[in-house]
């Protein structure tokens, strides 16, 4: 058990950044927040639920307590431009294709979710905002391989050429059982890749070629979203 030892005299303030602090560190589970922090479970709950109304918490899809939409945004190193930009090409992307969309940065040793819209029902795959992902596997990863920002030995090198040349990326069933998606590259003033956009779902709907079934409207997406970048 983590006891935080600062005190600004402001008890439920300390408390609520003990909470934040523990889950910035991975995702937890109640017990395992009230654990690491010390707290009583119903005392842990009551305040996470109100961090999580503010967005500064989430919840992952098996209910665990995550890093919230306003802590990704405010910690992000993408341009503010870009996040302002991606609210009406990824709902129109939603609205067009049905599926999930997801924006992801290079943070690290890791792809983090900076933005993500889901259709209003069905059958979809959800990732939480704050979510930080895999870079050897998934379709997002292989457009930050391509560009160069990670190591790319995780991915054949003619899969990356391939990326490079038609501007998207698929994957079926790799990350996830289940899951498919197919990502594309968001560029900067300098060409630089600055995020990855992504459609995600299941592997009934978007397969056997996800690129094949939305590939060519994600990249469309992206080509828009990297010119309101640019401005």
């Amino acid at each position: 058990m983590r006891q935080y030892s600062e005190d600004s005299g402001i008890k439920v303030l300390d408390r609520a950044v003990a909470i934040v602090r523990s889950v910035a560190a991975g995702s937890k589970t109640l017990a395992a927040l009230s654990e690491d922090t010390g707290l009583p479970r119903a005392t842990t709950h009551r305040i996470a639920t109100a961090l999580e109304v503010h967005h500064v918490l989430a919840r992952t899809p098996g209910g665990e307590w995550t890093v919230g939409a306003a802590l990704a945004r405010f910690s992000s190193s993408t341009p503010p431009r870009l996040l302002t930009a991606a609210e009406p090409v990824m709902r129109d992307l939603v609205e067009l294709t049905g599926e999930s969309t997801q924006l992801y940065e290079l943070t690290g040793t890791t792809r983090t979710c900076i933005a993500a819209h889901e259709p209003p029902s069905g059958l979809t795959y959800t990732v939480p905002v704050g979510s930080q992902l895999t870079l050897t596997a998934g379709s997002a990863a292989r457009v930050f391989a391509a560009f160069s920002l990670i190591d790319a030995t995780a991915f054949p090198s003619h899969e990356l050429d391939q990326v490079r040349e038609t501007g998207v990326a698929e994957s079926v069933a790799e990350r996830e059982v289940g899951l498919a998606s197919v990502s594309a590259p968001v560029l900067g003033t300098d060409g630089a890749l600055v995020a990855v956009l992504s459609i995600s779902g299941p592997v009934e709907r978007l397969s056997p070629s996800p690129a094949a079934t939305w590939g060519e409207q994600l990249h469309a997406a992206a080509e828009r979203l990297s010119q309101a970048v640019k401005g």
